[in-house]
């Protein structure tokens, strides 16, 4: 069906979005309508407003009732969907929707009550045992986002061989389709449920139980000062819960963006890695003297750690350094209170550091590599839970994503912000802070810096420019960038050793200085990441510089 013919239908479908639809030139009809919304690995994500490639009603229903054809072909017996929504705009409504869905197609639904984490909808699938979970959310992305993602029966996303079975469901169907149901029939026939609070008592338990070293947290629990931002979003409850009942005395949140808020009114973009959402946190920090800095996304899967240096500046930590941090404090305390397991696993991205690999090495524990998604660390974790040949310790990427444990299967700011805050404990015991504490770690396994650039290219235009960049990095890679020598182009499109294959372009310079070039898979974007090594902070800084400068000017942007 044309475009146009299309935005004709959606006119007929309800008073408010022939409103919206009516008053759109011709470009943007055609933006909204030249495709459908995308059903990637991880579900939808877009920008919210009426049309077939834009987050409303409609197209979370179509993709819900995708959903629930592909269930219903698997033959589970009793099948049911755990759901869970953050802050944003139409989050609740959307989640609702889509629960409304599953019900009239005889699926049950489990659904939190108010706004909580990501993790803690991958938790609860698992705990509920149910075949699927969805959560409404668009992560870090601007407001005027707001997305869906599906989870399986294990509390992973999704992996390939589901999306794209529930992918074919969602393309075979027109939005005649698509069943629903009224919310009272639902709830009085038992299909449309509330998780009980217990779920969630269990999740804090869980979560507390993967404290490292208690000597450390009964030391410190008095006087580290902790401020902390949830950025509008779902983390302030279960965060200040779980430091509350391990003991901390000290966490102060800060006011202006404590409750949620879907215009996240007081940032530009609720993103931990914008070093300007920081802003009032930094300010309380200053006043209150605190050791600790810590911000969640809005949908607390991602955590941002702000530091203070020896000159008394609070220092924004990049996820990969927070990630090396974590991996070195609970390696190490592992081996002092001698947890350590025999065939332990450190986990990170190909384009995370490579300081975690010195980490890991060092300790004799075995670090592996998966592609850039935490949906790959939650696969290894399944695969490791069945083949019982080894044991998770730490996943991390560089995106300020990390978990700890196996009852949640994605990355969880819950559990990272205990762990960060025991760990700044561990080196105010030593009379240092997390940024002496990680120039101790450069001192001692090399100075690692890694850079991101990441390029919007919106519209059709944009989709195509993304293409040609990709195609001329395999067709016609540099030789040499920044006078060091290109020793390997590696292209996981042909598949590398057992990692599935995947639209990436890797270069290895001679120096094993890495540049990737990645399309986003959720967003308008293509990201290339610089890693370099270098004899100190002001070499390895200077060297990602040029790579990184010279290669931008390679691909024209």
């Amino acid at each position: 069906m044309e475009y146009i013919d299309m935005y004709k239908k959606w006119l007929e479908f309800d008073e408010d979005t022939r409103k919206e639809l009516e008053g759109l030139d011709e470009k943007e009809i055609m933006e909204r309508f030249y495709k459908e919304l995308e059903f990637g690995t991880g579900g939808l994500r877009g920008i919210i407003g009426a049309g077939t490639n834009r987050m409303n009603v409609y197209t979370v229903r179509k993709a819900t009732q995708g959903l629930a054809n592909y269930i219903k072909k698997q033959g589970i017996e009793n099948p049911s969907v755990t759901i869970a929504y953050d802050s944003r705009l139409y989050s609740d409504r959307f989640a609702k929707e889509a629960a409304l869905v599953l019900n009239a197609n005889g699926i049950k639904t489990y659904m939190y009550k108010e706004l909580r984490p990501t993790p803690m909808l991958s938790f609860a699938v698992r705990h509920l045992k149910s075949t699927a979970g969805i959560v409404i959310t668009a992560s870090h992305n601007p407001k005027q986002y707001n997305g869906y993602k599906v989870y399986w029966s294990d509390g992973g996303q999704v992996t390939e061989e589901h999306a794209e079975g529930i992918l074919k469901e969602i393309t075979s169907i027109d939005y005649s389709d698509i069943k629903t149901m009224e919310f009272d029939k639902a709830v009085n026939l038992g299909l449309f449920n509330y998780i009980d609070d217990e779920v969630e008592k269990d999740y804090v338990e869980l979560v507390k139980g993967l404290t490292v070293n208690w000597d450390v947290v009964d030391r410190v629990k008095d006087t580290l000062k902790v401020i902390y931002t949830p950025l509008h979003g779902t983390g302030n409850k279960p965060v200040r819960r779980v430091l509350g009942e391990i003991g901390y005395k000290n966490v102060y949140v800060v006011k202006e963006q404590e409750n949620p808020d879907p215009n996240f009114s007081t940032v530009k973009y609720p993103n931990p890695e914008e070093h300007e959402v920081f802003t009032r946190a930094i300010e309380m920090a200053k006043e209150l003297e605190a050791d600790l800095i810590i911000g969640t996304d809005p949908d607390c899967d991602r955590v941002g750690v702000v530091v203070k240096n020896k000159e008394g500046e609070y220092v924004v930590l990049t996820g990969n350094q927070t990630g090396a941090l974590l991996t070195h404090y609970i390696l190490e305390n592992l081996k002092a209170t001698g947890k350590m397991p025999e065939n332990g696993v450190v986990i990170k991205t190909i384009v995370t550091t490579e300081m975690a690999r010195k980490i890991a090495e060092s300790y004799n524990v075995e670090i592996m590599d998966v592609l850039t998604g935490f949906k790959y660390i939650g696969e290894k974790i399944k695969e490791f839970e069945e083949k019982k040949d080894r044991k998770f310790i730490f996943g991390f990427e560089e995106s300020y994503g990390y978990l700890a444990g196996d009852f949640v299967r994605d990355k969880d700011g819950v559990i990272a912000s205990m762990l960060i805050c025991e760990m700044a404990g561990f080196y105010k015991l030593k009379g240092m802070s997390l940024y002496e504490g990680l120039m101790s770690l450069y001192e001692k396994y090399g100075y690692f810096v890694e850079d991101l650039k990441s390029v919007t290219l919106e519209g059709i235009e944009g989709s195509q420019r993304i293409k040609e960049i990709m195609e001329m990095l395999r067709k016609d890679p540099p030789r040499d960038i920044a006078g060091i020598k290109v020793k390997e182009v590696k292209d996981y499109l042909k598949g590398i050793g057992d990692l599935p294959k995947s639209n990436v372009v890797q270069i290895i310079l001679e120096d094993e200085s890495i540049i990737t070039a990645r399309p986003s898979g959720t967003e308008p974007k293509i990201k290339f990441y610089f890693a370099v090594k270098g004899k100190d902070n002001a070499e390895a800084k200077d060297k990602v510089k040029r790579i990184k400068d010279e290669f931008l000017k390679h691909v024209k942007l």
